[in-house]
């Protein structure tokens, strides 16, 4: 049988990082992905990587850095996982550029920064406008340079549990088809976000909120889900991102009247307030009749051609492929669109999957499938990619030492076969007109028109009900490819049967909170309560579906006070 100490499941940032830190502690790593791990989805992250490390002229400090999270998280982030994360910020910065991250200087040679939204000073490190990817590749040379055993392209379908403990994971060699059990002493979970439950999204296709759904499965309750980011600056058409990095050098928003209608919503941060301000005045001025067919522009000509191709060559080009805009000459439409996932599994800051009233041993979660939780919510850009730096590396040199005090647990040889009859079970049914494809866009469309910037409980209602119709519907679907060798089909079958059970945790957690907080804004209660609502919500699996409960947020030394930009 397969089996490692540390299993780490997601090869993004998250994973890798974990899976170094653990290697660290000298124990064997094993990483499983369903992609080549630099097909991850850090990837995509363009803008950069926060850290306070008081920048020449700045009274910057990891406090300041703090005091922003809280208040971008409008006050729901848990202030010891804040606090933990910003002081060890720069560590992992300086680390990242001794392991070979080539971040951008100044003209003095040291460490570059850039504004971002919601910081009260420069403090992102970057990579022109492909940060994500450069950190990406140097994580990668360093598995390849640990000798890692790297499973690419396999999926897992279930964890094992044995006695309430985590011991391992049933997965599925997409190549061949086979379900395999691997057996570990402890698993990390760092399979990323959920953005495909959502149509259009700036995330990548494999964003199917695996990690998310296998915890939910085992028990583990997921926290915060409502709590949905829309980024302010996604291409109409296809949902892609043009990277905050152009507002945080200094892009202009602007009306269909021309003007830069920050001035109303945020004085004194203008376009650099937090997402989810910008996304709800750049949605008002469309509401409003003040956009352009749908959209409002993104400005950039001012900058000037030579800063444009070297800080953000990366959005120069994509928006002319996918608009035909060349941002050195002409404004691009852009909309708000889902982006990331503030709530995830319930984590605390070693990693550990513990929500106070329980938790699973030998079970860990980092990045954006987990809620540990910093981002509240609403996420500051650039905080992404130092969580997950900073907290895989926690949760990786957390699982080691666990690891080191337990022994292997026995796992039966049928552990494999509740998953291979699903599987048999969708491969079996007769042929079906109803399709995957189908119900995953009604999905997207649903969850798009009704959990978006502005919502309100007819329409969260009509996403709930309309989404455990389509799970009724993903019952009788069948998978018309009846082979096991890479049958894609099958892994998008899979995949939406996690989408849709995360689709109706969101729409339970939303209904659930009957105030307005971040970026779950309620028309029908437009006021933030700290008095009922300042807590997390927390939903379990129940028989019937989503169990809501909640759980106090952590204060450390900031109390709430009135968020304005």
């Amino acid at each position: 049988m397969l089996q490692h100490d540390v299993l780490i499941v997601g090869a993004g940032l998250a994973g890798m990082r974990a899976a170094i830190e653990a290697f660290r502690q000298g124990v064997d790593v094993g990483m499983i992905s369903k992609v080549h791990p630099v097909r991850s989805h850090s990837n995509a992250a363009q803008g950069g990587i926060n850290a306070s490390m008081g920048a020449e002229g700045t009274p910057d400090s990891w406090e300041i850095h703090a005091f922003d999270t809280v208040k971008g998280s409008d006050w729901l982030g848990d202030q010891d996982a804040i606090e933990a994360m910003c002081q060890e910020a720069p560590m992992d910065i300086i680390e990242l550029e001794h392991m070979g991250v080539i971040f951008n200087r100044d003209e003095h040679g040291r460490l570059g920064t850039r504004n971002f939204g919601g910081a009260s000073y420069a403090r992102t490190f970057f990579v022109a406008d492909i940060t994500g990817q450069a950190i990406l590749h140097v994580l990668y040379e360093q598995l390849l340079k640990a000798g890692m055993r790297i499973y690419e392209e396999w999926f897992v379908t279930s964890l094992i549990m044995e006695d309430g403990r985590c011991v391992g994971v049933v997965a599925m060699e997409i190549l061949t088809g086979k379900l395999m059990p691997i057996r570990a002493k402890a698993v990390v979970l760092c399979t990323g976000g959920l953005g495909r439950i959502f149509e259009p999204s700036t995330n990548g296709l494999i964003c199917t909120g695996d990690g998310m759904a296998l915890a939910y499965r085992v028990g583990a309750p997921l926290m915060d889900m409502e709590m949905v980011q829309y980024h302010p600056t996604t291409l109409k058409s296809n949902g892609a991102l043009l990277t905050e990095a152009a507002r945080g050098e200094g892009a202009y928003l602007l009306n269909s009247r021309g003007e830069r209608f920050m001035a109303t919503y945020a004085p004194s941060k203008m376009e650099l307030a937090s997402r989810d301000v910008v996304s709800r005045a750049e949605q008002t001025e469309i509401e409003e009749g003040r956009g352009v067919d749908g959209c409002v522009l993104l400005d950039i000509r001012h900058l000037g051609r030579d800063l444009i191709m070297t800080r953000l060559p990366y959005i120069h080009e994509l928006a002319l492929d996918v608009t035909n805009v060349d941002i050195t000459k002409d404004p691009v439409p852009i909309r708000p669109g889902m982006h990331y996932q503030m709530g995830g599994i319930k984590t605390n800051v070693q990693g550990e999957v513990n929500w106070g009233a329980g938790s699973i041993p030998g079970l860990y979660a980092a990045g954006e499938c987990a809620c540990v939780s910093i981002h509240g919510g609403n996420r500051l850009g650039a905080n992404s990619l130092l969580e997950t730096v900073t907290f895989g590396r926690r949760a990786g040199a957390s699982a080691a030492r666990y690891a080191k005090n337990v022994d292997f647990t026995p796992v039966s040889e049928g552990v494999t076969g509740r998953d291979e009859a699903r599987i048999r079970g969708l491969m079996d049914r007769p042929y079906s007109a109803d399709t995957v494809a189908r119900i995953r866009l009604e999905l997207g469309k649903t969850t798009n028109d009704n959990l978006a910037v502005f919502r309100n409980q007819e329409g969260m209602y009509y996403a709930l009900n309309k989404i455990k119709e389509l799970r009724e519907r993903y019952a009788k679907v069948s998978v018309n490819d009846k082979g096991r060798i890479f049958n894609t089909s099958l892994l998008f079958a899979l995949e939406l049967d996690f989408m849709l059970e995360l689709g109706e945790v969101i729409s339970a957690s939303a209904l659930n909170r009957k105030e307005s907080r971040g970026a779950h804004y309620r028309r029908d209660f437009k006021d933030r309560d700290d008095q009922n609502w300042l807590k997390h919500t927390l939903a379990f699996r129940g028989t019937e579906g989503p169990l809501i409960e909640s759980l106090p947020v952590t204060m450390t030394r900031w109390p709430p006070e009135k968020r304005v930009y």
